[in-house]
């Protein structure tokens, strides 16, 4: 396998970072893959919940496409919670972080926030603002998140909803993941 001699990237040649690029383009390109098998990750069940964090996802994803939203909002709902496992006090910025480079500025801003917007629902039983949400209550996508929230996240733990597989959004992955509307560099 051919590797870089430097051992600090301040040393580093055009053709050394030219031959970095090119495995970095293959390794981006490889991205729906990776984003598919962390999704079939979240299949253990959380304790107390009835269904899995997948499942969660995939009836996300599967009322989303339903309700006949575009490609890049059908696939940030299927991945809106992926950040669940390593960032569970910032998952939405995590998912967002993800999703940036492939999605609207309107869809990016909306997984962002949907942690804080989703508080709307429990904040109370713990006696916390359920308003919080409304610090963006002037932004322009407030509403946007508030409708993802309602229709596309609190209502996505039911045992009994009949969501299509994961592999029926694998397409829609790559095709969103395919075309970044920001540059990597």
């Amino acid at each position: 396998m051919k590797q870089v001699q430097f051992t600090r990237m301040e040393d580093g040649t055009a053709e050394e970072y030219a031959f970095l690029w090119d495995l970095e383009t293959e390794y981006i390109h490889a991205l729906p893959d990776r984003l598919m098998k962390a999704l079939a990750g979240l299949g253990e069940t959380l304790p107390g919940y009835r269904i899995t964090r997948l499942e969660h996802s995939l009836q996300s994803a599967t009322r989303a496409h339903d309700a006949g939203e575009p490609e890049e909002m059908v696939v940030a709902a299927l991945l809106h919670d992926i950040g669940d496992a390593l960032a569970p006090a910032a998952h939405s910025e995590m998912a967002a972080a993800i999703l940036r480079p492939y999605v609207s500025e309107r869809v990016y801003w909306i997984v962002k926030h949907h942690g804080l917007f989703q508080t709307y629902y429990y904040n109370h039983h713990f006696g916390k603002d359920r308003h919080a949400r409304e610090i963006h209550k002037s932004h322009r996508w407030y509403e946007d998140c508030v409708h993802f929230c309602h229709n596309y996240d609190q209502n996505c733990f039911d045992p009994d909803f009949e969501s299509k597989d994961l592999e029926f959004f694998r397409p829609m992955v790559e095709r969103v993941f395919s075309k970044p509307k920001q540059e990597f560099k």
